[in-house]
């Protein structure tokens, strides 16, 4: 995981950032009034990912709120079943299926909150995780670069 995180942070490196026209988002960050916050708190907690969100704000990104609140803390309860049942080995299909259509309805607010907040010729920069299949909710003037490469999930 080291070696991918090294891409990534020479990737945006790389990226020209200026003063203005450039947006970070990031996967877990509430739409709130906290995003600074919040972001700050988990980069001083050893955040890698959340450590190189504050290196591009220095750099002059701005910081965008990406997800549902109302979303994230229904995920949250969701996880919090899906461990009870697999503590007391009850069956958990029902409960994988809420979580798909949660992360479905994830992925729908993340894009719309781009489209809405990223105006034309600005640049976004988007982390996210691996469970999201985000561009297929993308509008098609969006245009999609993977500078550190497309992360594959580690197989078996």
């Amino acid at each position: 995981m080291d070696e991918v995180w090294r891409d990534i942070e020479q990737a945006a490196a790389a990226l020209p950032i200026a003063t203005t026209g450039w947006r970070v988002y990031q996967d877990g960050l509430p739409v709130c009034e906290h995003e600074g916050a919040i972001v700050a708190d988990l980069a001083a907690g050893g955040s890698r990912n959340h450590r190189l969100v504050q290196q591009l704000m220095a750099r002059g990104a701005m910081l965008m709120g990406t997800e549902s609140p109302e979303l994230l803390v229904e995920e949250y309860q969701l996880q919090k079943q899906l461990l009870a049942q697999s503590a007391d080995g009850s069956s958990r299909t029902e409960s994988e299926r809420l979580a798909a259509a949660i992360l479905k309805r994830r992925d729908r607010f993340i894009a719309n909150r781009i489209d809405v907040t990223l105006k034309p010729g600005e640049n976004g920069i988007l982390f996210l995780g691996l469970v999201h299949n985000l561009e297929p909710c993308l509008p098609s003037d969006i245009r999609v670069v993977h500078p550190a490469g497309r992360v594959q999930p580690a197989g078996r």
